[in-house]
């Protein structure tokens, strides 16, 4: 193993460690031998259907996602390696700080020469078009919970802030030019104008709309995936336990993301088995063991599939020369390009 693979492995293991003691503790939590028990008597051919829902989920992601670059003007990346960059980008939700986000733009870089700025306005248009996706999902389920919709309007505000003030461009314009003047940001003032180019163009309305519809589609799918798991695990179909599955998948995405962690490791979990237990009176072991489920299905069949990705792709390493842009912004293009 090379050295900068190691370097993104050893990056990754906190997170595994940390999903592992979370689980661990889902487990305990509710009550080890039912919860044995529980996914013994599990139908495993819903975890199958809901691992297809979620390859739904990454597929209309990935549409979004070569979409986007489209739009920053990467028109010469063919789609397998634009699908190898997507894919092995999916372990880095796990990694701690935001070295993984820079990390996606340095490959674009060295596939396409496009700035590593303008490759991580794509990651950021991302998250921000999903997480307008999930909030709309969980909007009827906050309806019922009236104690959070301060949280709920404030995040929401957030994320349509961004998208509207990257539109108003005098103003973006005057404040990258008072960036320009402060000494310690000066040096990065160039990757910072880079960034704003591409989410002015990623977050027009019309780019906006479709990549947000894309998200509505493949986070509902999510949903639908949770709610099978359910029915796996014992309960009625119904419109209603539906319903419920995507809010609690939705807004518990949403927490997980707010949270900061990892992965949303531990947050996400925590709300899942909560609003289990709280909208439809859950036992603990089926809540843990639904919780524990949905998450394998999700969050680490994807860090399993961009781990796959990483051992058939020797050119998408590199976490050294990531930690270098944040350190050092104005590294010479053709140094990363090596």
């Amino acid at each position: 193993m090379s050295v900068s693979n190691r370097s993104m492995f050893q990056a990754l293991l906190p997170g595994v460690l940390l999903g592992l003691v979370v689980l661990s503790g889902l487990a305990l939590l509710g009550d080890l031998q039912h919860v044995s028990s529980t996914i013994l008597e599990f139908k495993v051919k819903y975890f199958g259907i809901a691992l297809g829902f979620t390859l739904l989920n990454y597929s209309l992601r990935f549409i979004k996602w070569h979409f986007y670059l489209k739009q920053i003007g990467v028109h010469r990346l063919s789609l397998l390696t634009s699908l190898r960059i997507f894919l092995a980008g999916f372990p880095l939700a796990v990694t701690p700080g935001k070295v993984g986000e820079v990390l996606k733009g340095v490959w674009l870089m060295r596939k396409t020469a496009v700035p590593v700025g303008r490759g991580i306005s794509v990651v950021l248009a991302e998250r921000l078009s999903d997480g307008l996706a999930v909030f709309i999902l969980s909007m009827v389920g906050i309806l019922a919970f009236p104690e959070y919709w301060a949280g709920f309007a404030l995040i929401l505000a957030g994320l349509l802030g961004v998208m509207i003030l990257s539109q108003i461009r005098p103003a973006a314009l005057w404040v990258l030019d008072q960036i320009e003047r402060v000494h310690f940001l000066k040096r990065f003032s160039q990757s910072i104008r880079e960034f704003y180019e591409g989410s002015f163009t990623l977050f027009q309305p019309g780019a906006a709309l479709l990549a947000v519809g894309l998200g509505l589609i493949s986070w509902l799918g999510e949903g639908i995936g949770f709610y099978f798991i359910l029915i796996g695990l014992g309960m009625e179909p119904s419109a209603h336990l539906l319903h419920t599955a995507i809010f609690i998948l939705a807004f518990s995405t949403i927490i997980g993301a707010v949270s900061a962690l990892p992965g949303g490791l531990g947050a996400a979990e925590i709300s899942i088995a909560g609003l289990l237990t709280l909208t439809l009176h859950t036992p603990p072991e089926i809540a843990s063991t639904a919780t524990v489920l949905i998450r394998l299905a999700t969050l680490w069949f994807g860090v399993a599939l961009g781990v796959l990705t990483w051992g058939f792709s020797p050119d998408l390493t590199g976490l050294e020369m990531a930690k270098k842009i944040i350190i050092e912004p104005n590294t010479q293009p053709e140094k990363l390009l090596k």
